[in-house]
């Protein structure tokens, strides 16, 4: 910034003056040299340059400062629920650069919203192949398999998932979906531990304390049933499922 005032004050036609007034012999043997005064530099390279001054300080004050046009934002439409919206945002996204692996990420959570599972499975695979290792990733491969009935290869993901980032931002779905798939396999007990885990994370989704309540019914566990359909109804008592649990176990009991 000092370089670039400095030759503000000093104009190219200044540098065609010499250093020095006076080379004479005479000047040399008696070891005076007149150095220029300041009447020899032209009076416009003695002034600042206000004009190009001005100039440099606009280009660098903020209030002037060129900022690139504010980007469509995937994840704020995903969050509102616009999927599609989402979705395109996306594409043009990793269309520019097919390495975001946010926009991957993003795409595949609105598909799944969308039921689009296929696209989404793609998008999912080329993010895995960016990051190995990133868990949103190993979760969405999870969920995918898990809408499409492949038990064993998203209890793979999730598993996955869980050892990973045991405290991940959703670990409370993954130990639901894992809990459901127990439940589709007949393993009450592991669902009891899965769900029970699940909302630990999330004590406040009365669905999910229903579907405990489920596993542990099968799993013989009455009393531990009833306290989890309790919970469900504690948090909403229009749940239909929940009432219907306690009224079977009432009536198993007086058989």
């Amino acid at each position: 910034m000092k370089t670039i005032f400095k030759l503000l004050f000093i104009r190219a036609e200044g540098f065609n003056n010499p250093p020095f007034s006076d080379f004479s012999p005479r000047a040399l043997k008696r070891g005076r040299m007149q150095i220029p005064i300041k009447n020899n530099i032209p009076r416009r390279t003695q002034r600042f340059d206000f004009r190009a001054g001005l100039l440099i300080i606009l280009l660098f004050s903020p209030v002037f400062t060129v900022h690139p046009q504010n980007r469509p934002d995937a994840l704020a439409e995903y969050r509102a629920g616009r999927f599609e919206r989402a979705v395109q945002i996306c594409r043009d996204e990793i269309a520019e650069n097919p390495n975001n692996l946010e926009s991957h990420v993003v795409i595949c959570w609105s598909l799944i919203r969308l039921n689009r599972l296929e696209e989404a499975m793609r998008y999912a695979r080329a993010g895995r192949a960016i990051h190995r290792f990133d868990v949103r990733i190993t979760q969405i491969l999870g969920e995918i398999h898990y809408y499409q009935g492949r038990n064993e290869e998203a209890l793979q993901f999730f598993q996955e998932y869980a050892s990973a980032a045991p405290e991940g931002a959703r670990i409370d779905q993954v130990y639901y979906f894992m809990g459901e798939i127990f439940i589709r396999q007949g393993r009450f007990r592991h669902a009891d531990i899965a769900l029970s885990t699940a909302v630990h994370w999330m004590p406040n989704n009365a669905a999910w304390w229903v579907r405990l309540g489920f596993a542990r019914e099968n799993a013989r566990d009455t009393s531990g049933a009833i306290d989890a359909y309790d919970r469900a109804l504690a948090l909403n008592s229009q749940l239909a499922d929940a009432q219907r649990g306690i009224d079977r176990i009432r009536q198993t009991m007086t058989q």
